[in-house]
């Protein structure tokens, strides 16, 4: 583990388009990322957030998992999760949608182009953390357990196509996963582990807060407790914020937001599939130094990942699909808990200071985000990232910026347009 600290290091802002008033709604990860690379390009912008501060929903205490590995194994079909919860009449489509882009050609594609854009994502975070004064919890290498023969079978297909992508992996034993994380407990059945030793991982809200702060110094305005409740139809870049009398227009509007996207966008007469998939974390003080994770573990069997971050450990899970109560359910917690025990009993201290979350990660069929135009003058979408959202906010807000300038974006875009949605 490691603390990334780095020296102000300001490239020069882009010129090469006419400078504009854009108006992003959303402060999480991919709403800063956004908002840096507009106001990185001479635009004036302006940033709502219906929270008092950056990365407080589905940003604030995610895995953070940052891995293009990562990004692929969130694709596949039974990283779904359980449907504990009736869906919505606007939602009854959506596990048809998501079983449809599960046959094995859709599910390839769609692989490529989530791999496409992670590994652009991965490289313009680093140039980000390089470029700016930006301190947060980051490290490298994950392991990915597998506790049975069956595990091992399950994970075939992803450990080939990991392979075909070009991405760096070892498969090793028992006793060698132990060596490379000695303090996973030797009690717990082990096959073997998937090593990726060049995955990253870090803190996504101090990420956040850190790009943010960088925004702010290239101009950009942050409007907080100020929630968007409205978009004009017949002016697109036009909203209205709660509490105030007057809309404030704009020349370019970008949604970044999170679970209020699809309600925004039936406002203006535009369906999008969006589901929320709720994940859990807990998050606590390290314990024993020496029997916590040295760096990201993710069990395969159970879909669960614990991460050292710093002084604390976290650990991540138990994805849902649908509406779910306001509450965690115990059920879901003690599966998070348990995994923790079975893995690394003695690293954290569980008896105060626990830090519980939940996050709804709106996603979309296909598993893949919309970037691009809306179909309507002024308005940009850069939403549906799902649980990847920080692995692939840096690229996607770099290739909206290019395509708002009217560049050709750094990579190939097809199929991550809304006109997809619309077949």
């Amino acid at each position: 583990m490691q603390r990334v600290h780095r020296v102000v290091r300001h490239g020069a802002r882009r010129h090469d388009c006419y400078p504009m008033r854009i108006a992003i709604v959303g402060a999480g990860i991919v709403g800063v990322t956004t908002a840096y690379e507009l106001a990185a390009d001479g635009h004036e912008v302006t940033v709502f957030e219906r929270h008092a501060t950056p990365a407080e929903e589905a940003s604030f205490a995610n895995a953070g998992l940052l891995g293009a590995s990562q990004v692929l194994r969130w694709a596949a079909p039974e990283m779904l999760g359980p449907q504990k919860n009736p869906l919505s009449l606007r939602e009854l489509r959506w596990p048809w949608q998501r079983r449809r882009a599960g046959d094995p050609q859709t599910l390839l594609a769609n692989r490529a182009r989530l791999q496409r854009l992670a590994l652009y994502s991965a490289e313009r975070l680093r140039t980000l953390s390089h470029d700016l004064p930006l301190s947060y919890e980051f490290g490298l290498g994950c392991l990915w357990l597998l506790r049975t023969r069956r595990d091992a079978e399950r994970a075939r297909p992803l450990i080939d196509a990991l392979r075909e992508a070009g991405l760096l992996l070892r498969e090793v034993d028992a006793a060698e996963a132990r060596a490379i994380e000695p303090a996973l407990a030797s009690d717990t059945p082990l096959l073997g582990a998937i090593h990726l030793p060049h995955d990253a991982f870090g803190n996504c809200r101090q990420f956040t807060m850190g790009l943010a702060a960088g925004a702010e110094q290239l101009g950009a305005r942050f409007r907080f407790r100020a929630e968007v409740t409205a978009i004009d139809r017949a002016a697109p870049a036009t909203l209205q914020v709660a509490g105030e009398a007057a809309p404030q227009r704009f020349d370019a509007l970008v949604l970044c937001t999170g679970a209020a996207s699809a309600t925004l966008m039936r406002t203006l007469k535009v369906a999008l599939p969006l589901t929320p998939l709720h994940g859990y974390s807990i998050s606590a003080h390290v314990h024993e130094p020496l029997r916590a994770p040295r760096g990201a573990v993710v069990d395969l069997h159970q879909h669960v990942s614990i991460t050292r971050l710093g002084r604390r450990v976290r650990v991540a899970g138990v994805t849902e699909a649908g509406n779910v109560p306001e509450s965690p359910q115990d059920a879901d917690l003690q599966a998070l808990y348990k995994a923790l025990r079975a893995w690394f009993p003695m690293a954290a201290q569980l008896s105060d200071g626990v830090q519980v979350w939940r996050g709804a990660r709106p996603t979309l069929p296909d598993g893949l985000p919309v970037l691009g135009a809306s179909g309507l003058p002024g308005l940009w979408l850069n939403l549906g990232h799902g649980a990847a959202g920080w692995a692939l906010a840096c690229g996607s807000a770099r290739v909206l910026a290019d395509l708002i300038a009217g560049r050709a974006p750094a990579i190939d875009l097809q199929g991550f347009g809304i006109e997809r949605l619309r077949r």
